[in-house]
């Protein structure tokens, strides 16, 4: 019974995880946190690789290892449920985001399923808008409905 709390604890994280990164994306990388975020919009403003906007990956990171830590030092039962669950969405959104969308390494190049088609859509639409403000379809995983209908 302990493992099914935990198997649920790590999919509900894991769930929770897409809302945090619609919020995170709509309310901080497009608000006050917009000068870490800009970069990824904005091709002509990157000078490597590497994007201001990647340091939102490693906060989650920290977070993720900080449940860990929870768990092995202060005793918490569901630390890891809840860290894998968070590195688990992270390294989705990775492949989800840097490799199939954005292509940052070249693999994953083509959308072959309505899936796909409408994550890819979703997202090009967000990017249309280089600017802070106006921008929409702020989630990742599972963009509104109107992204997957054929026009």
């Amino acid at each position: 019974m302990e493992e099914i709390k935990i198997a649920i604890v790590f999919i509900l994280t894991f769930l929770f995880m897409e809302f945090m990164a619609w919020f995170s994306h709509k309310f901080i990388m497009h608000g006050f946190l917009w000068s870490l975020h800009k970069d990824h919009h904005n091709q002509n403003l990157k000078k490597s690789w590497w994007e201001r906007n990647d340091l939102f990956f490693v906060f989650y990171a920290v977070v993720s290892m900080s449940f860990f830590y929870s768990q092995v030092e202060l005793g918490f039962k569901f630390g890891f449920a809840i860290g894998f669950g968070i590195m688990a969405y992270g390294l989705t959104y990775f492949i989800v985001h840097d490799i199939f969308i954005h292509q940052r390494f070249k693999f994953l190049r083509k959308a072959n399923n309505w899936y796909a088609k409408g994550v890819r859509k979703a997202h090009k639409i967000h990017h249309a808008n280089i600017k802070k403000d106006g921008g929409e379809s702020f989630g990742m995983l599972f963009p509104p409905l109107k992204y997957f209908k054929d026009k």
